[in-house]
């Protein structure tokens, strides 16, 4: 997330750092340091878990017990599917809303933002061409904002769903893609107002989608140019990219707000063949302040599990980072 630390003459903390690297890694050729002298390390990381491994039929485990647990693991932040919370969260009350607040900060974690936004309430879809269709799911994205913003400050809003934003309805992807576009932009200001970023996030094996790669929620993002509208990388979904991922995380640097930590097919980080510390490296290189946010799919090994093993494994990656 934006460091909002500034110093005298207006320049970030995060741009400071940043002039500070590249000054270093250009004392010598290939950017090696003098000998003896060590390359500061980059901020730490910090490291949350989405909720509904907790939350599976399985489980059933309270907000509270779950909160508990995700601490418990070692981590310091929690992002949440709203349809774990209700059925129609937007319907949650103001008082449960501070209840859901209260128990996250007594538990000694941050709220690190939402996902899974638009699977409740059922039918909901953003780019379909039935306009009050559209109007009504785009609603439900701008109460979120609000839902967001009373659960914790500088929330993250991942905008995935594909199911809810496909290409459908004999629209083209150009069409599509425009209603998308126009959708977002509408609920910019509101994120804007309330301290939400809304991520984007590209499904590249998803070929019926609005934003298949980076290079489509880059565009996106540019177009749209506000500050309450970013995107997202998430280590499952990239796999039918074309160029490495460090390489693209690099790349769309800037406008990366969140990141995922997960394999390809949902198991828990460690139990697969994905190569984090490439990203990982990029990431601590570049200064990275957000999220590394645990989403798994495959709950079979139990929460608890998942939660402890996967934060050892992330935990050992970040350690041999040079």
């Amino acid at each position: 997330m934006a460091d909002r630390e500034t110093s005298t003459n207006g320049l970030s903390r995060r741009s400071f750092l940043r002039g500070a690297a590249s000054l270093g890694s250009a004392a010598l050729p290939g950017g090696t340091l003098p000998h003896g002298q060590q390359r500061p390390a980059g901020p730490p990381f910090r490291l949350a878990m989405c909720n509904e491994a907790f939350a599976s039929e399985k489980e059933k485990q309270s907000f509270a017990e779950t909160c508990q647990a995700i601490r418990k693991a070692g981590y310091t932040g929690i992002e949440v599917a709203p349809f774990t919370l209700s059925d129609d969260p937007i319907a949650i009350p103001a008082a449960k809303r501070r209840e859901y607040a209260s128990i996250i900060r007594s538990e000694g974690l941050t709220f690190a933002g939402l996902h899974w936004l638009l699977l409740t309430p059922k039918g909901l879809h953003v780019t379909a061409p039935d306009k009050a269709l559209r109007e009504r799911s785009w609603l439900h994205m701008r109460n979120l904002i609000d839902f967001c913003a009373d659960l914790g400050p500088d929330g993250i809003m991942v905008l995935g769903s594909p199911q809810q934003r496909a290409v459908t309805g004999g629209l083209s992807k150009a069409e599509a893609a425009k209603n998308f576009t126009d959708g977002l932009a509408g609920i910019a200001p509101r994120a804007v107002e309330r301290g939400v970023k809304v991520a984007v996030e590209t499904f590249s094996s998803r070929r019926d989608d609005v934003a298949i790669m980076l290079a489509d929620a880059c565009a996106i993002v540019r177009q749209i140019d506000s500050p309450g509208i970013r995107m997202m990388f998430d280590c499952n979904n990239e796999s039918d990219e074309a160029e490495p991922h460090a390489t693209l995380v690099d790349r769309y640097f800037d406008l990366i707000e969140h990141v995922h930590i997960t394999e390809k097919g949902g198991p828990y980080p460690g139990t697969g063949s994905y190569r984090y510390k490439p990203v990982l490296s990029v990431l601590r290189r570049r200064g990275y302040q957000g999220w590394l946010s645990l989403e798994v799919f495959d709950f079979s090994a139990g929460a608890g599990k998942i939660a402890r093993e996967s934060f050892k494994y992330i935990q050992s990656e970040i350690a041999t980072l040079e």
